[in-house]
């Protein structure tokens, strides 16, 4: 087996959390050809076959899986090795997805930078439950079940997700209050959860609905701001547009919540005081007191 190239790793690792050629060459700022060719190389370096090709995607072999799993920790690894060189504390990455990053954490930039004038605040954002373990200076924000396993060293419950329907002040609203039979008739605004589909599934409602979907939540709700439609969605990432009367809540759903969203750290690394801070931070905003130990 040849010696491997780190950055062919790397592109792998990034299109193994995407699953997605396109996608991965738009993260790293490279053409699909090239993410593609440095894939294959990859391949033959190996001499397996990592990823099966797909119309719309790629999956991993068994071989890939195996090969995610060992890059992800390596990268990890190396990336607390080279933390540790230079000043601890200056920068933090977040992990989280689009839309979390989109409509909760956009609004409160300006209070953290108020709080943490010290610390640089890096996002990264991702279609899927971040599977490696966090390295140091590392925090992720992340959506699951109380009980799912967890992926990360410590996890902490932030709030339930609640879902809600909201609309433009302006949007006309047959009713009010709106009841569910006259909701599904209004258009509706869907992202890649699926919820309204689920909703009309599971309500045996038979009347027509127009449907429009999108790829994520923030963009279903950038066009309810802009009067497309009613869009469903979790509380926490409509709070800020509620309270700005960008969207007004329509209808909420009745059934319990069987999702958490999370807030982890790793607890592997010692001293991290900026982390438990932030964590805090994190926390506060979800209405809860602080927890956790500086130091």
């Amino acid at each position: 087996m040849q010696q491997m190239n780190l950055n062919s790793l790397r592109v792998f690792a990034c299109v193994a959390r995407h699953c997605n050629l396109q996608r991965a060459a738009d993260e790293l700022n490279l053409t699909r050809g090239a993410v593609s060719q440095r894939i294959k190389q990859l391949e033959i370096d190996l001499g397996v076959i990592l990823l099966e090709r797909q119309a719309r995607g790629v999956t991993l072999t068994p071989e890939g899986a195996r090969c995610r799993e060992a890059v992800d920790k390596a990268l990890a690894t190396l990336e607390t090795m080279l933390t540790a060189l230079g000043q601890e504390g200056e920068q933090i990455t977040l992990h989280l997805g689009s839309s979390t990053a989109a409509k909760w954490l956009m609004p409160r930039m300006g209070d953290f930078a108020t709080r943490f004038p010290r610390i640089s605040l890096r996002t990264e954002v991702h279609t899927q439950q971040l599977s490696r373990d966090l390295a140091r200076n590392e925090i992720a924000i992340w959506p699951g079940k109380p009980s799912d396993p967890k992926p990360f060293c410590n996890a902490r419950p932030l709030t339930d997700i609640r879902l809600v329907a909201v609309c433009s002040p302006d949007f006309p609203r047959p009713d009010w209050p709106m009841g569910l039979d006259t909701l599904l008739t209004l258009p509706l605004l869907q992202d890649s959860h699926r919820r309204w589909e689920k909703l009309i599934e599971v309500s045996g409602h038979r009347a027509r609905y127009k449907l429009m979907n999108f790829d994520r939540s923030a963009l279903a709700l950038d066009a309810a701001i802009e009067g497309y439609g009613v869009a469903m969605a979790p509380t926490y990432m409509v709070e800020s547009d509620v309270s700005r009367k960008r969207l007004v809540e329509v209808w909420f759903s009745p059934e319990p919540s069987t999702k958490h969203l999370f807030v982890s750290w790793s607890q592997e690394h010692v001293r991290q005081p900026d982390v438990h801070r932030v964590v805090d931070w994190i926390a506060s905003e979800f209405g809860q007191e602080r927890t956790l130990e500086n130091g």
